[in-house]
């Protein structure tokens, strides 16, 4: 299955790094990324597999959430098809 995961919040030093870390420790590869900071704010979206992560995307989506809050960030996972539907004219 994959997902859209994304990550809005303050610039700050190792944002991307970190999310990408709790990813790689949960075997969710990354197949596309795209960042970019305007003014002091990151906004990043990533394309991720998760076929291969051992926990439900549930759970998934909730340890993100809990690290966004940590870093005073927001740290969103969609199923792609359902952020498709929600995108779709």
């Amino acid at each position: 299955m994959k997902a859209i995961v994304t990550v809005i919040g303050k610039d700050t030093v190792g944002i991307i790094a970190a999310v990408c870390a709790l990813l790689a420790q949960r075997q969710v590869n990354i197949l596309d990324i795209s960042q970019t900071v305007m003014q002091d704010y990151l906004t990043m979206i990533m394309l991720v597999d998760l076929s291969a992560c051992p926990i439900p995307p549930a759970q998934l989506s909730k340890d993100l959430e809990e690290a966004g809050k940590e870093r005073g960030l927001s740290i969103r996972m969609q199923r792609e098809d359902i952020f498709n539907a929600m995108h779709r004219i």
